[in-house]
């Protein structure tokens, strides 16, 4: 099987292809995050890199799924991908059954659709809010527009990096997400130094992007019990110093915190 990823849906193809005796082929752009590239290759898939950016890198990946007969895994039109991303939303209303907002970071949108769902089976009021950069804004355009849209590519987090919306869950976002909000790559930086500092967690720019998003709205969320999904850890170590020093160079340590 093949697909095309930046990093963190490729660990997960790579993990369940080797729990199956599958071939795995992730394609990824050149460039990408060498802490996940690695992962990939330890858990056996066979890493190809191509083009600047993850579009770029989707078409290639699409190209030799039509040429070679390889099953494509779908980083956003899936529905068994949905799915199966949907259970870490479960897993925190079992674990938490009083919360009342959700909030979720958006690279393709498969992990918000998942989140709609699931809150939507279990409480209709339940809102879920999608956060996304605003240097890599596809999903949040298609979402405003109704229809899938493209836009610049320019962000920081590679787990939000498309600058092209997917059909399947942008159709599950349109008529299920409660809300969803933009945020500038500096307060994701700024919500990884939080993470590390207040809950001793290290993220990615992706996973700490929800934090970002709860913060923008935070005079909103006061007395909500709210659930934040931090969609991954794999940070480059160029990224985290970035997010240390800040862009002054000096640490950001203990600054700016409400």
């Amino acid at each position: 099987m093949i697909a095309v990823s930046t990093g963190n849906h490729g660990q997960s193809v790579a993990y369940a292809a080797r729990l199956f005796g599958v071939v795995a082929r992730i394609v990824v752009p050149e460039g990408a995050n060498p802490g996940k590239v690695a992962a990939m290759r330890g858990m056996g898939a066979d890493v190809i890199f191509h083009g600047a950016s993850f579009d770029e890198a989707r078409q290639h990946c699409e190209e030799l799924a039509e040429q070679q007969g390889y099953r494509y895994i779908h980083s956003g039109d899936e529905p068994l991908l949905i799915a199966g991303v949907a259970t870490e939303v479960l897993q925190m209303f079992e674990d938490q059954p009083e919360i009342e907002v959700v909030i979720v970071p958006v690279g393709g949108g498969s992990g918000a659709a998942g989140a709609c769902i699931v809150a939507q089976a279990i409480d209709p009021a339940i809102r879920v809010i999608a956060v996304q950069s605003a240097a890599s804004p596809a999903a949040y355009k298609s979402w405003r527009r109704r229809q899938c849209a493209t836009a610049p590519d320019r962000t920081v987090a590679e787990g939000l990096a498309t600058g092209t919306a997917f059909a399947l869950p942008q159709a599950i976002l349109w008529e299920l997400l409660r809300d969803f909000v933009l945020v500038r790559d500096e307060e994701i930086l700024q919500a990884i130094i939080w993470m590390i500092e207040c809950a001793h967690t290290l993220t990615e720019g992706a996973g700490a992007s929800a934090l970002a998003g709860a913060y923008q709205l935070r005079d909103s969320l006061v007395g909500k019990k709210i659930g934040v999904i931090c969609s991954g850890g794999n940070i480059a170590l160029p990224q985290l110093q970035s997010a240390l020093l800040g862009p002054t160079g000096v640490s950001s340590i203990g600054a700016g915190q409400d």
